[in-house]
């Protein structure tokens, strides 16, 4: 089980923009590892979070986790349903494993993204098929996926087709997480 923080709660419940970047959402409080311009707060999130539990309302974060470990994504997970109030939201972001994006990036980890990696963060599910992961975490969940640019004028069957049978058709995996 993860640690109990001895930060404290915010009056109201924060927002957080993870791995924003100099593109920090708008509404939200930017993290990033790196001190970028528009960044509010530098954070080393491979390591213990600084906000205390259940003082988040909700988080986005688009193309950070793919830059994180096996052992950092397990943390991270745990971190965020950590800090979570219960009925938070998380949308996390991510190349699919099956677009070229997944791995022309140096510093992307193995193995990329995809979509089974939500069944990981159930707790139901975890507990009769992976209960070895280290995880803590549980969410509800619904995984989106968006289509790469080339293939958006194409017919939805064929769209649909290509996302199961092609390389390159589906672009970013979409994670909509609610925390238990």
């Amino acid at each position: 089980m993860a640690k109990k923080s001895k930060a404290q709660v915010p009056a109201e419940p924060l927002k957080l923009d993870l791995g924003c970047g100099p593109n920090k959402r708008p509404g939200f409080l930017g993290v990033d590892s790196i001190d970028f311009v528009g960044v509010d707060q530098v954070v080393d999130l491979r390591q213990p979070w600084p906000w205390a539990d259940g003082s988040v309302g909700e988080v986005f974060s688009s193309h950070f986790f793919e830059h994180l470990t096996n052992p950092e994504r397990v943390h991270a997970m745990n971190e965020l349903y950590r800090v979570l109030t219960l009925g938070g939201k998380a949308t996390i972001i991510v190349p699919e494993w099956s677009n070229a994006c997944a791995y022309g990036d140096p510093t992307h980890q193995w193995p990329p993204f995809s979509g089974w990696a939500a069944l990981y963060w159930d707790k139901n599910w975890r507990a009769g098929n992976a209960p070895h992961t280290g995880y803590v975490c549980d969410f509800e969940y619904v995984v989106g996926e968006s289509f790469d640019e080339k293939i958006l004028a194409y017919a939805d069957e064929r769209k649909q087709y290509m996302l199961a049978h092609s390389i390159n058709a589906g672009r970013d995996l979409h994670f909509n997480l609610t925390k238990r």
